[in-house]
């Protein structure tokens, strides 16, 4: 019996990584996506590709429906800038705002049909920031709140063709999201989030019955805490 095929964007690290990692441990093909790759051995298929240089990955996708048909896309890729908005520059801006927000919209686009057809998922990866004011960080706040609503109606638009759509909104999480701040997350186990539980959250909501569907899942650490970086 031929796999059932998932796509995951940002599966070079982090929240990508270990959702790939999962997907394939649960009987998926899994295709990770990511800008690299290191040699280390994975359980999924690693693909490099600059995700925002879209003609490539349309042509991937038409190819690998020649294989099987896509039953479930993770929109994990993102990228963060923290600082005063009007300290943040134009180039950094777009690449956020590309990389968190039209990518998925457009990714979800060229899957969508298949998608509905197999009763397949889609699930979303935003953050905590959807939900609340954002200071230092408004841009990222802002696209992750358009990536939750983007979700909530493509769910509304497809509950007829038995469609599932699911938004998991971790908090601080140990991956590189942090890379471009001047803070991190915190060296107390009890105040960050892992990858994989984020992980964990992907697998409650593909192994649930058909017929439910988890909307949205907010992770939180059960203490709050943030590292300043030095140097």
């Amino acid at each position: 019996m031929q796999k059932k095929i998932a796509v995951v964007t940002g599966a070079s690290s982090g929240i990508g990584e270990a959702a790939a990692e999962r997907i394939s441990r649960l009987g998926f093909r899994v295709i990770g996506i990511g800008r690299s790759f290191s040699e280390k051995e994975r359980d999924f298929e690693a693909l490099s590709m600059d995700l925002l240089d879209f003609g490539p990955l349309r042509e991937f996708l038409r190819s690998l429906r020649r294989e099987g048909e896509i039953s479930l896309l993770v929109n994990s890729a993102g990228v963060a800038y923290y600082g005063l908005q009007e300290e943040l520059g134009e180039k950094a801006l777009r690449e956020l705002i590309r990389t968190d927000l039209e990518l998925p919209i457009l990714l979800t686009a060229l899957c969508l049909r298949e998608l509905k057809k197999n009763r397949g998922q889609l699930i979303n990866i935003s953050s905590v920031t959807a939900r609340c004011p954002a200071p230092r960080a408004a841009a990222y706040g802002a696209a992750k709140a358009g990536l939750l609503r983007f979700g909530e109606s493509i769910f509304e638009e497809g509950r007829k063709a038995g469609l599932r759509v699911s938004t998991i909104l971790p908090d601080m999480t140990e991956s590189g999201l942090y890379r471009n701040a001047d803070f991190t997350v915190s060296e107390e186990p009890l105040a960050r989030l892992l990858p994989e539980d984020v992980a964990d959250a992907l697998e409650f909501i593909l192994t649930r019955r058909e017929g439910v569907c988890i909307s949205e899942l907010v992770l939180k650490p059960q203490l709050k805490g943030i590292r300043k970086k030095t140097g």
